[in-house]
């Protein structure tokens, strides 16, 4: 389970998009649903991760916060001189933030 307790904590200030992002980054890449969002068949490279926040709202019960993620894809299997290959990949994600406990469930766009 994720919590995303500093985040919850800055809901309706400045400071929410930063604490939000910091969290993410700091998670096991693991943890966030990357690899259903690869293009290629290969696998994720997060190491070069970054997070765009493109809409933010709550009904009440959840914070619903839809980010555009950037990262690498690393695709092997070609056997070439520049195997494996890694190519630019983007998904989005839904992260629903429960508004009392702070958990957190991510979602594939």
């Amino acid at each position: 389970m994720v919590i995303l307790k500093q985040a919850l904590q800055d809901w309706c200030t400045a400071a929410f998009e930063p604490s939000l992002k910091a969290e993410l980054m700091a998670l096991e890449p693991d943890l966030l649903p990357l690899q259903r969002g690869v293009s290629q068949g290969g696998y994720v490279d997060a190491s070069n991760m970054e997070l765009s926040l493109l809409s933010v709202k709550d009904d009440g019960v959840e914070i619903a916060v839809k980010v555009g993620v950037f990262f690498s894809e690393i695709i092997a299997g070609c056997s070439c001189g520049d195997d494996p290959a890694t190519e630019n990949a983007y998904c989005e994600l839904y992260i629903y933030i429960d508004m009392q406990r702070a958990h957190a469930r991510f979602e594939l766009v």
